[in-house]
């Protein structure tokens, strides 16, 4: 509803609104234009690294200022700050999650709109009167007002759009947080973008704070209400500088932050900031006596943050992997455990991530190969997949050594918690007395033991080679010569292959010797998986000095096809580049020999993850599934020549050190022409069984072979990574749950999604997002190709950017024409 620029009276007490009142009524109107400086229509201002009052718009008091605040050398941000404070606090900003670039301009058109453009003239933010609803007045000048708010007004001061309705992490005197309005935290201390933590008026009237489900702005599980449920209407900054939630006849129902110091002397500010804690700041005025320091100081009580983020999904106050701890000044810090570093150095908040190679779940579990680093007083409260009791300490850290999937547990009173990476909500704080976290870490000189390995079969034949040339200088020139006659020949030989192979002409690939990759495994010694034509082996490669763990696929000699196979895979692989894809190295094509060089993948497929001993988080599923469809999408519609996997399956989903999903295995892939000409069906060879249930049924009735394909296989990974079970169960009691597709069909058309996430504590949480993504799986699994979403639309659908419809029976289609 629009209001007067000196409509705000009714934020005093009641007794003063009266006078106030008459006052207003016996000064002359033009006195109103008096208390600010008009922007008329038409002004603009430009991004510049000149940051004066040439090129900002500045409140009558000189107070605050609205313009361009440079970010560094080249980006800008078009805010409102404290302009008589020497650092320039911001307390608005119209463009925290888009910058603008040096030239940008800022416009207040002869229409009467708020326009930024970037200096090719492409629209960065926009703001009108209507954007208030008011869409039947003109405006006529815009203000900065020295409460710090910026205004669009009519003729008659009527304000048709204010700064102060549209927030970003701060709200001062005089401002209110209406019914549906937010406070979104920036996303650390020096970026200004929205960030994890969100302020929100509940339609319910409940003032609550709580984490974002980041990158959205859906809420998650409030860390603090107000508990104004049902009668909460406004939360007031009023004028006496105390922050309180009101009713609708203005009644006081709890004050949020109590303050005795009066804005008459100080400027103040309410802020959500990044580390989840809203605060009061206030800063002496000039005019003021205060013996305060020129500085921002906290006025509002400091509270234990890191304790009270503990539930919900996200990572807590601190990233993944890290522990939060309260500092002398009662704020928090995040810091990351022994064996344990921060994946980016510049960004603590995307959390740690293990500095060695996580825990085999081969058969063989490296058990001698890891300790544990005991921390007292410490917890990831959230996350347990197992609790043993009564046990000894001892006990608890034998369990998690025999478990791959186990990285803490978490000991207290005879009590044993498993813990699954990534590891959530941490805390080291006083509050965890008695409880002792034993996190597993792999031994330092553990990671040397394949390089260690390998050393020693090159020492050997080292030995043996020094003796033989020891014998006598006859034979030493005799094996000297025999020496470069192999050399050649093998150079001559190597080189002929490379020259004769067309297909590896502009593939930017590493080529390797077969001697090199037998000496990087140790001569194949260690498995990692075998598929239908080809056995992968661990190794370490030495890359600049480095020695860096790689998988390396051997293709089997005995596979007719196994030369195309390859062939097609080292195209396929070559011409994709993606974060969720596996990245392939190089290759060996040397004679008999072909093997492929793939980074190391050190936590397993999502197989393992979705099917092992411990079930993972719902968070954690999440985010691999949107992954893999991600990567997917950029197969189909990123690459410079059309891509179709044809063997997706949760087996070909690897996991990298951050638990990110890594798609590998483009063997079976088919290329499509440059037209987009659909391919012709070929031979499915499933010669271990693990592809049953993922295959489109195209495969199976001579049906051209499409990107759709990729799609029905995803489908069916969706499904399984939701419920968190495989597609088919032989020995599921219930025979309407043994076939998932069909179950999930009938979930969803009964409405009883729930039951598909029966045992999933925080799945059910989130019921809506289970049933949309299941709607997604439903019609990813159409038998009928035509009916199938691309991956595009499916990952727009999974990430909220279109609607979900309600989809038919897969089968409904085929049935119908039959």
């Amino acid at each position: 509803m629009a209001s007067k620029i000196t409509s705000s009276y009714f934020l005093f007490p009641p007794y003063l609104q009266s006078l106030l009142l008459l006052l207003l009524l016996v000064l002359p109107t033009c006195s109103f234009s008096q208390l600010y400086k008009n922007v008329t229509l038409g002004s603009s201002l430009t991004a510049t690294q000149l940051n004066d009052h040439h090129h900002c718009w500045v409140s009558q008091s000189g107070d605050f200022a609205f313009g361009f605040l440079p970010l560094g050398t080249n980006t800008f941000l078009l805010a409102i700050w404290f302009d008589k404070i020497d650092d320039k606090t911001v307390l608005w900003s119209a463009n925290r999650d888009n910058l603008a670039p040096k030239g940008s301009t800022f416009q207040f058109t002869s229409g009467g709109q708020l326009v930024l453009n970037d200096p090719g003239g492409n629209q960065i933010w926009t703001a009108t009167a209507s954007s208030s609803g008011n869409t039947n007045r003109s405006v006529s000048y815009a203000a900065m007002l020295d409460s710090g708010n910026f205004v669009l007004a009519a003729t008659d001061s009527e304000i048709l759009w204010q700064s102060f309705d549209v927030p970003t992490d701060t709200i001062l005197p005089s401002q209110t947080l209406n019914i549906g309005g937010a406070l979104v935290a920036r996303y650390s201390e020096t970026n200004y973008k929205s960030g994890r933590f969100q302020l929100l008026m509940q339609t319910d009237g409940n003032l609550v704070l709580s984490p974002n489900a980041f990158p959205f702005e859906t809420t998650n599980i409030a860390y603090w209400e107000s508990n104004t449920t049902g009668s909460g209407f406004q939360l007031l900054f009023n004028l006496t500088g105390s922050i309180s939630v009101i009713a609708e006849n203005n009644t006081i129902l709890t004050t949020v932050v109590p303050n005795t110091l009066s804005p008459k002397n100080y400027y103040l500010r309410a802020i959500l900031e990044h580390d989840a804690v809203f605060r009061l700041y206030v800063y002496p005025k000039a005019t003021s006596n205060s013996t305060m320091p020129k500085a921002w100081t906290q006025v509002s009580d400091p509270v234990n943050i890191c304790i009270m983020v503990s539930d919900g999904t996200g990572s807590g106050v601190c990233g993944f992997n890290s522990y939060c701890q309260l500092g002398d000044d009662r704020r928090p810090f995040c810091s990351c455990p022994q064996g344990y570093v921060l994946i980016d150095p510049n960004d603590e908040i995307k959390g740690c991530k293990p500095n060695f190679v996580a825990q085999s779940c081969n058969p063989f579990l490296e058990t001698d190969d890891f300790e544990f680093v005991a921390m007292d007083e410490t917890n990831w409260p959230q996350g347990s997949y197992a609790s043993f009791s009564p046990v000894s300490g001892e006990w608890c850290r034998n369990e998690c050594l025999n478990d791959c999937f186990c990285t803490l547990a978490a000991f207290r009173n005879g009590e044993c918690f498993k813990k699954r990476y990534p590891l959530v909500f941490g805390r080291m704080d006083p509050e965890a007395a008695g409880i002792t976290s034993y996190l597993k870490v792999r031994k330092l000189n553990s990671t040397a033991k394949l390089n260690d390995l390998i050393q020693n079969r090159r020492n050997k034949t080292t030995i043996i080679v020094s003796v033989l040339l020891g014998s006598s200088v006859f034979l030493n020139f005799i094996l000297f010569l025999l020496t470069l006659f192999i050399c050649y020949h093998f150079r001559k030989r190597k080189s002929d292959v490379v020259e004769e192979d067309p297909f590896i002409l502009g593939v930017n690939l590493r080529i390797f010797s077969y001697e090199e990759l037998n000496n990087a495994t140790g001569g194949f010694i260690q498995h990692l998986g075998r598929g239908s034509f080809a056995t992968v082996y661990k190794g370490i490669i030495d890359s600049d000095n480095n020695n860096n763990l790689v998988a390396i696929k051997k293709f089997d000699n005995v596979v007719p096809d196994g030369e195309q196979e390859f062939k097609a895979e080292v195209i396929a692989i070559a011409r994709t580049n993606h974060k969720n894809l596996v990245r392939l190295l190089g290759f060996c094509n040397e004679g008999e020999h072909r093997m492929m060089v793939y980074e190391f993948m050190p936590n397993g497929s999502l197989a393992d993850f979705l099917f092992g001993t411990s079930k993972p988080n719902w968070h954690s599923r999440i985010q691999i599934i949107l992954e893999t469809a991600r990567g997917l999408c950029y197969l189909h519609e990123g690459c410079s020549t059309q891509t179709i996997h044809c063997d997706i399956k949760p087996q070909n989903i690897l996991l990298d050190e951050s638990f990110s999903a890594r798609i590998a295995d483009l063997g079976l892939a088919k290329l499509l022409k440059n037209d987009g000409a659909r391919t012709t069906p070929m031979t499915m060879t499933m010669t271990n069984g693990e592809s049953k249930g993922y295959v489109a049924p195209e495969w199976f009735r001579g049906l051209p072979i499409t990107v759709k394909v990729d799609v029905y296989s995803f489908g069916v990974v969706l499904l399984e990574t939701i419920c968190c079970r495989r597609s088919l169960e032989e020995k599921e009691e219930d025979e309407k749950q043994k076939v998932l597709r069909d179950w999930g069909y009938e979930c969803l058309k009964e409405m009883k999604v729930e039951m598909l996430v029966e045992k999933d504590e925080e799945a059910k949480m989130e019921l809506k997002r289970v049933k949309k993504f299941v709607m997604i799986a439903i019609w990813c699994i159409q038998e009928e190709p035509s009916l199938r979403p691309s991956m595009k639309k499916v990952l727009q659908m999974m990430e909220g950017a279109i609607e979900v419809s309600f989809p038919p029976h897969p089968s409904s289609f085929i049935s119908s024409i039959s």
